[in-house]
Parts: C-alpha cells; sequence; structure tokens
C-alpha cells in the first residue's frame, strides 16, 4: 500500500499496513474532500434542528431528514445577506462546500447559500417579520393614531424623482390649494432604501410643524417594494409621532409598513386624498351650516318676540301696582286673620285659666278658713287634731285662723274641764 500525501513515511507499520493517528486519518479524509470537485457545490435539503445563532454573528445548525443528520455551519459574512430567519423545523436547501472540521472529526457543510424550501426567501421573510412586530403589538388597532381632519402642512417621504411624489402633489393642490408640502427625499429601492427611508422620518419628526406623514412608493415587485418590509423601517414608523399614511405600491400590494403605520392607504394618489380634506367640500359643509345656524337663530328670534308679546300684554307688565295692592289686600287679611286667632285662643286659655282658679280656691284650705274655720295643731308635734281624743287636758295648741295663728292651751278633754296648773303666756 502505497503512502499518501501528507503522511510521514515513518508511520508505523503493521502488517505491512501502516497505523495513523487520530489527527493523521482526520487530515487523509478532509484531504479527500477537499479534493474531490463534486463536494465543492453540493446542495442539500433537509429541516432545520439545533440552531444556534451565535454572539460572533455565525449560524450553526444541522440538516436531517427521517435517516441522517449532517452539521452545518454558515459564518457571518454568508448569512448577514439572509432575507429570512433560520429557525427550527423549517425545511431549506443549503448550498455550500462539504469538508471536515479536524477538531471534531467531524465532517459539516460549510453553508454559502440558504433558501426556504417550497417557499421563496422574501416572501418568508414578509411572513416572519409581520408574526414577530404582532407579536409585540406594533399592529394593535389601539395604538394607532387618528389623522388629523385639517392638516396645515404634510410631510411626505419618497423618492424625489419618482411617480409617487408627482401624483401626491397633485392631489394635495388640487384638493387644497394652500397646503404646505415638505419632502424629505428617500432612496425607496434597494440595500441603501431602508437607512434613508428611516432617516427621512426621524427628520420630519424633528419638525414642529408637520401634521400627517405619508410615506410610501409607486408600484413594482416584491423586491422593489422590500425597503417598506425592513423591520427598521417599521420601527421608526412605529416610534414617529407624527400619525403616519402608509402609501406603498398598487391597491393589492401589502407591506410590514402597511401594517404597522396609523393608516394604510391603496395608492400613494390615495393617501393625498385620505390626508387632506377637499377644500371645496369643507366650504359647502361651511355654507351649509351657516344656513341652518342662521335658520336656528331666526327661529329662536321669533319665539322670543311672541314670548315678548305676550309679557308686555300681560297685566303684570302694564298695571304693576294691581298686582302689589292685590298683594298688600292678602297680607293685611292673614295679618288680620292671624290677630283673631290670637286673641280668641287667648281668651279661651284665661277662661280656663280661672275655672281652674275658681276649684282650686274650693278646694284650698285658705278658703275653708275664710269662711270662719280654723285648723288646730297639736304645738309639740304639728299634728292636725281631728279629735278631741286627740288631745290631753293641759297640753298646747297651735290654732290657725284667716289672718294669723293662736296659741292655746286646752283646759278640758272631752266633757271634762281642766283646770290650767300653769299660767298662760
Amino acid at each position: 500500500m502505497e503512502a499518501l500525501e501528507g503522511i510521514d513515511e515513518n508511520t508505523i507499520q503493521l502488517g505491512g499496513r501502516p497505523v495513523y493517528t487520530v489527527s493523521e486519518l482526520t487530515r487523509l479524509v478532509k484531504e479527500m474532500f477537499d479534493a474531490d470537485p463534486r463536494f465543492r457545490a453540493v446542495y442539500v435539503k433537509g429541516e432545520i434542528s439545533n440552531f444556534k445563532h451565535h454572539t460572533s454573528g455565525h449560524m450553526y445548525f444541522t440538516l436531517k431528514d427521517d435517516r441522517s443528520r449532517l452539521r452545518c455551519v454558515m459564518f457571518r459574512g454568508r448569512n448577514v445577506a439572509l432575507r429570512f430567519r433560520p429557525e427550527d423545523g423549517l425545511t431549506v436547501i443549503a448550498g455550500g462546500t462539504l469538508s471536515v472540521y479536524e477538531a471534531s472529526g467531524d465532517y459539516q457543510l460549510y453553508v454559502d447559500e440558504l433558501y426556504p424550501a417550497g417557499l421563496g426567501a422574501l416572501h418568508l421573510a414578509f411572513e416572519q417579520l409581520k408574526q414577530k412586530l404582532a407579536a409585540e403589538g406594533l399592529f394593535d388597532p389601539a395604538r394607532k393614531r387618528p389623522l388629523p381632519r385639517l392638516p396645515r402642512t404634510v410631510g411626505v417621504v419618497t423618492s424625489p424623482t419618482g411617480a409617487a411624489i408627482r401624483d401626491i402633489v397633485s392631489v394635495l393642490r388640487r384638493r387644497f390649494p394652500n397646503i404646505n408640502i415638505v419632502l424629505a427625499p428617500a432612496i425607496v429601492q434597494g440595500e441603501a432604501g431602508p437607512a434613508s427611508v428611516i432617516r427621512a422620518i426621524q427628520l420630519l419628526n424633528q419638525r414642529d410643524d408637520i401634521d400627517v406623514l405619508i410615506v410610501g412608493r409607486g408600484g413594482g415587485s416584491l423586491e422593489e417594494l422590500w425597503t417598506f418590509n425592513d423591520e427598521g423601517v417599521a420601527r421608526a414608523i412605529a416610534a414617529s409621532r407624527i400619525p403616519v399614511i402608509s402609501a406603498v405600491g398598487h391597491e393589492t400590494d401589502f407591506t410590514i409598513a402597511d401594517f404597522v403605520a396609523d393608516r394604510r392607504a391603496p395608492t400613494p394618489s390615495a393617501a393625498a386624498e385620505i390626508a387632506v380634506a377637499e377644500r371645496a367640500a369643507l366650504e359647502r359643509d361651511v355654507t351649509a351650516s351657516l344656513e341652518r345656524m342662521t335658520h336656528a337663530v331666526q327661529k329662536k328670534i321669533r319665539q322670543l318676540r311672541e314670548a315678548l308679546g305676550y309679557l308686555t300684554m300681560s297685566g303684570a307688565l302694564t298695571r304693576p301696582k294691581d298686582r302689589i295692592n292685590q298683594w298688600r289686600q292678602q297680607l293685611d287679611e292673614l295679618m288680620y286673620r292671624a290677630e283673631s286667632s290670637f286673641r280668641h285662643n287667648l281668651q279661651e286659655k284665661r277662661r280656663r285659666l280661672e275655672a281652674l282658679v275658681g276649684k282650686l280656691d274650693g278646694l284650698s284650705p285658705l278658703g275653708t278658713l275664710a269662711r270662719g274655720y280654723a285648723i288646730c295643731r297639736i304645738a309639740a308635734t304639728g299634728e292636725v287634731v281631728t279629735r278631741a281624743a286627740d288631745v290631753r287636758p293641759g297640753e298646747r295648741l297651735q290654732v290657725r285662723v284667716r289672718d294669723g295663728e293662736l296659741l292655746c292651751q286646752a283646759l278640758k278633754a272631752g266633757d271634762e274641764i281642766i283646770q290650767p296648773s300653769l299660767p298662760m303666756e
């Protein structure tokens, strides 16, 4: 067996066959892959798994089918131009060079080209970005702002030489001749397009006199409209403090910018119609409103005049003293009734009081005394004497008469006459 190129002639022999180190054998296999032209431009179809986008920018993944797996690497210089985002489960066609990674001994595909299988790369990139921004809420109707009803200045982001700017200016001037238009020229196609459109949107947002923006271009292929499917452009539209009308392509064309913008117009001309109301129509509306207001005011004046006529004919205005005199008479009558009622009540209460006083006098002990009666009490105890037997002979008594009180001594108890033992004081 002849020694292969790159192998040391002093390699150990065993039974006439060389014994290689792992590195030597791996290098031999790599040289075989590299020497075979069939492996220099290989296209492989498979499903992506274990995808990893390294911080270095390189992409590492595995292509698999139902029986085998193939390691793949796509370096940053090759993947930076991809129009879609590789992800696990996506079936792709990878083109590149098959070789061996000596450090691990694995053979792998060094990918130079990557395409979605069965779906265009641009269409796949469109759907992926659409799903991503929708998940972030950039398409949410709640965040979209209303357009100003009467803008004074319209900002336009488009190519200064395309048909779109001519259509926009023509429609704006026709609908509102004295509208202000500010153009921020932008490249709307090719690799420089996204950065140019983003810069134009940012420049117009730095001004204080712009009321609404029209961002777009005329029709074209998907590739020609791709600037408005760029993620950076979409985020610039979403971040604009000025309401944005997207006007890209023809009526059937849809871009990511259409979903992010506050309003989508099917064409640039339609965007101009949306942005600015027709002055003649506004003048007609104002005239009609003025006529309605005039009729309403005139009707109100007639009603007020009629009401004033009724008032001027009423007695309250023609003879105001009559009403005052009536009120005065009514007041006098009310006062008379109140006084009569008060006197009547007072007399009734006096009669009741006198009757009660009479009853009281009849029951009062003083009344009894006035009629010649007296009240006799035992002087020592103050008890009222109601029976002769209650008094002992010689006991001192207090006798109450009408105009005073007498101090007496009992000389007799019952039928007995008591001789006083002590002289009366």
